[in-house]
Order: C-alpha cells, then sequence, then structure tokens
C-alpha cells in the first residue's frame, strides 16, 4: 500500500516514470512535440558557432529577438571592422625578416593572415618575405624601421593602422644577441640592447593597443631559454628577455579581457649563422626528445596561442624538454 501510494502521489505531481522521461524527451503528455517557445531564440547573426548551426545550449543562453545582444566580458563578440578595412585577420611580425621572426611571418601568411614586418638591415630579406607572401594572395607590408629608436614603434603601429585599419596579432620577435663579459658591459650597450629587447615591445603593445583591442586581437612576445637560466655569457641579453617574460604577465593583467598577452620561449631551433656541426650537435644532445627543433615548432606554438581565446598571461616553452633535464 505504502508502494502504491507513493505512485500515486508521483502521478498526481506530474512526476511519475514514463511521464517524466517524455517530458526529458521533449514531447507532452499524449506523445506530440510541444509548442516551442520563441523566448529564448537567438537574434539572426548573434553568436553564430563555427558550423552556422545553434545548438540547444546556445539558444537557451542568448538574447532574446527583442532585446539587444548584451557583451559578455568574459567572451566578447568580434568587434566591428573599421570602415575599409580588410576582413581578413592581420598579422604584425617584428623582425619578421630574418631567422625565426621570418619563418613565423610566413607561417601565419601560410595559415591565411595577412602580414606586415618590420626590418632596419634586412630589407632585401624582407622583399623576400614580401614576395613570397604575396605569391600565397596575402597582403604584406614591409615597414624599415630601428626599433631601438624611441619614435619608431609609433611609426610602425600607424603604418600598419593606415595599410590595413586593423590588427589582430603583434609578435614581438625583433631582439639583439649580444655576448659580452658582465664587467665589460658598457652603460650605452646595456642600454641598446634593453631598448630592442625590452623597451621596444612595451612601446609596440602601447602603440598598436586600440588596433587590438577593438579586434580583441592577442600578443606573442619571443623570449628564450635565458628567461629561465642565466646566461653569464649573454648578462644584458638575458635580463633583457628574463624582463620581457615578466613584463608578459604585467601586460596580460593590465590588458584583460580585450588584449590576450603570452610568450614563446624557443630552445635551439635555428642554430647560429657561426656555429660548428661540434656546436649544433652538443646543443641538440641536450633536448630529451633526441632530435633538433626547427622554426616550424615556434610558428606552430604561435598559431595556437593566437587561436586560443582562453589563454593568457602564459610562456610556452618550444625546447624538446631541455628546461625539464636534470
Amino acid at each position: 500500500m505504502y508502494v502504491a501510494a507513493t505512485r500515486a502521489k508521483k502521478e498526481l505531481l506530474g512526476l511519475s516514470y514514463g511521464r517524466r522521461s517524455r517530458f526529458l524527451a521533449g514531447e507532452d503528455e499524449d506523445g506530440a512535440d510541444p509548442p516551442q517557445s520563441t523566448a529564448h531564440e537567438p537574434k539572426a547573426g548573434v553568436h553564430p558557432s563555427n558550423s552556422g548551426r545553434t545548438s540547444g545550449t546556445e539558444r537557451a543562453l542568448s538574447t532574446p529577438a527583442d532585446q539587444p545582444a548584451a557583451e559578455n566580458p568574459m567572451n566578447p563578440p568580434p568587434a566591428d571592422k573599421p570602415p575599409g578595412a580588410d576582413t581578413r585577420e592581420v598579422a604584425l611580425v617584428t623582425g619578421g625578416a630574418t631567422r625565426v621572426g621570418r619563418a613565423v611571418a610566413l607561417g601565419l601568411a601560410e595559415a591565411g593572415w595577412d602580414v606586415a614586418i618590420s626590418c632596419w638591415s634586412s630589407a632585401a630579406e624582407a622583399d623576400d618575405v614580401k614576395a613570397r607572401a604575396e605569391a600565397m594572395g596575402r597582403r604584406c607590408l614591409t615597414v624599415r624601421a630601428d626599433l631601438s629608436d624611441a619614435e619608431s614603434p609609433a611609426r610602425v603601429a600607424q603604418a600598419v593602422a593606415a595599410e590595413f585599419g586593423a590588427l589582430n596579432l603583434l609578435v614581438n620577435s625583433a631582439s639583439s644577441f649580444e655576448a659580452a663579459d658582465l664587467l665589460a658591459v658598457t652603460c650605452d650597450e646595456w642600454d641598446e640592447v634593453m631598448a630592442l629587447n625590452l623597451r621596444a615591445p612595451f612601446l609596440l603593445v602601447r602603440d598598436a593597443a586600440p588596433l587590438l583591442r577593438h579586434a580583441g586581437g592577442s600578443v606573442v612576445n619571443i623570449v628564450d631559454l635565458s628567461a629561465f637560466q642565466a646566461w653569464a655569457g649573454y648578462p644584458h641579453h638575458s635580463v633583457s628577455k628574463a624582463a620581457l617574460l615578466h613584463l608578459t604577465k604585467v601586460m596580460a593583467v593590465a590588458l584583460a579581457p580585450r588584449i590576450r598577452v603570452n610568450a614563446v620561449a624557443p630552445g635551439h631551433v635555428l642554430a647560429p649563422a657561426d656555429a660548428s656541426p661540434a656546436e649544433a650537435e652538443a646543443a641538440r644532445r641536450k633536448a630529451l626528445l633526441d632530435r633538433p627543433g626547427g622554426p616550424e615548432d615556434v610558428v606552430r606554438a604561435v598559431l595556437y596561442l593566437a587561436r586560443a581565446p582562453f589563454v593568457t598571461g602564459e610562456v610556452m616553452v618550444c625546447d624538446g624538454g631541455q628546461l625539464a633535464r636534470p
């Protein structure tokens, strides 16, 4: 009797197993589909999924059709482009004419980005990058600028704005790599390294921030393992990269949520031009993976961070496990 009474009570409340199962399946009592409410139907064009279809969860969380869509500060929708802006994404790569910067610029072009590159003493190499990017069907802007000059970053940002009207990604790759004995470093040498390796990335982010914020874009700063290790043979370089890594985290906090800021720390992915075969082999043996890395590993990391909307204030180390080695 107790079981029968309990079941009867559930049926009175409309919670019998059969009815509840039909309710959860979207049926009413006679098995037909219930009337569909339009109260939560999304407004046309608001937050479309990549497939062009809207899931049930997205419909439930969408703004009613008769109300304006409210921006979610944790996941803002893409901003409208400025008048005349290209619809493709735009990346600026400093030092994009040579070495890792060149690989990043061409990798982004291959992935469908329009690119701007800055260079100072590598004009012929920059022209080659431009020709290769344009052969892929991308737009490419080259800007000659000495980024150790405090006025140059603003001119670079202005050139990008004039050419593209937008900026989705800034890759700070331009850097010097000066060897010196710690006690022999002069004030001018110290300042010159800090101006290019540390001050220029800061100024570029500051001057490009309006474009990046408008696009909901991101920054990737290229550091290296000297940000974690004390490279006594490269004292001012090592300090500049450690400082840039910390600046990455400061920027991530200061510029959230509209601009994400991350870093990539390559290991031995590209031997110095004057490295001997023995030195290159010694560098390879430092990696746990027992194989050499390459610039393409840095390209993959940059592309990931550019497309990772929930990642900021992080550093991606691409060293084959070298830092993990005891």
